[in-house]
């Protein structure tokens, strides 16, 4: 059995269609549609079953899905061993909207330069979805708030960026006055359902303020370029940018709430070393407070 036709499934299932799915893996949709063919021949039975422009798994589609992913995984698991501390192979990484615009574009050139035999698949996400992907083995690793929970001692968390929170306002605002401000403003909440917006509704408990609410967003882009226009404030992460132009960041008074960002993984897993490799390029473009490695246990906020 090929396993490239076992992967072909996974991502139509994925993404739900065979063009979607081919764009996705930078082959034709007929090319996918025959690999589909192919696989479902071998197997005998029927996998997927079209709608209109969509595809959806049948029952024994289904069936097949559940073992792939492990079959691939284990399949790439022994490349990676046979491979022994060579820098290839597969990396299947997430990332936060911020790291993914901030950060990744840097990291991702300097990994590039310096290890071109290391095939990354970035994957999108919250702190919260992207947590139980790295402990399902969905992802080898995650970059992501730290949870404020105790985790796993199997999983390890590795400081990358501290980011105090901070009061986000229009450039032509020109008040100073914290309190004041998110008394009478229109205020724009960063998603309390997300782990870093926690922060900001803790940090409002704390001073005995309940702002105007206007909008609860959870795309931290979305609120800076709403806060720009002019239409409220925000309590938002300072996050490595870029920043939208027409907006001002002022300081929170001390304690200010810092939101801590960091490499969530499995320990034991065959693409340690690849993982490290990904890490040293992060810290490379931006070094971490301090080398701190933290596994199971009491986590601090974020």
């Amino acid at each position: 059995m090929d396993s490239s036709h076992l992967a072909t499934l996974v991502r139509v299932a994925e993404k739900g269609s065979f063009v979607a799915a081919a764009n996705d893996l930078g082959i034709t949709a007929t090319a996918v549609a025959q690999r589909i063919r192919a696989l479902e021949s071998e197997i005998g039975v029927g996998l997927v079953a079209r709608s209109g422009r969509t595809v959806r798994l049948t029952e024994a589609g289904h069936a097949v899905m559940a073992r792939s992913r492990e079959v691939l995984r284990q399949i790439s698991e022994l490349r990676t061993a046979a491979l022994g501390g060579e820098i290839v192979g597969e990396l299947r990484v997430g990332a936060i909207a911020t790291a993914l615009t901030g950060l990744f574009p840097q990291v991702l050139e300097r990994l590039t330069e310096r290890h071109s035999g290391l095939d990354l698949y970035l994957e999108p996400g919250t702190s919260a979805g992207l947590y139980d992907r790295v402990v399902s083995g969905a992802l080898d690793v995650a970059a992501l708030v730290r949870p404020s929970f105790d985790m796993p001692k199997a999983m390890s968390f590795h400081l990358w960026r501290r980011e105090k929170l901070v009061l986000l306002v229009a450039a032509d605002d020109r008040r100073t006055d914290v309190a004041a401000i998110l008394r009478t403003s229109p205020f724009i909440r960063y998603d309390r359902r997300q782990w870093g917006g926690r922060l900001a509704a803790s940090f409002l408990d704390a001073i005995g303020i309940a702002p105007k609410e206007r909008f609860e967003l959870d795309a931290l882009d979305a609120i800076a370029m709403i806060v720009a226009r002019g239409l409220g404030v925000s309590l938002v992460p300072d996050w490595a940018g870029p920043w939208p132009d027409g907006v001002r960041r002022l300081t929170l008074p001390e304690p200010a709430p810092v939101r801590e960002l960091g490499f969530l993984q499995l320990g034991n897993s065959p693409r340690t070393h690849l993982v490290r490799v990904l890490m040293e390029s992060a810290w490379a473009v931006e070094p971490p407070p301090h080398r701190a490695e933290t596994g199971g246990g009491a986590a601090s906020s974020g």
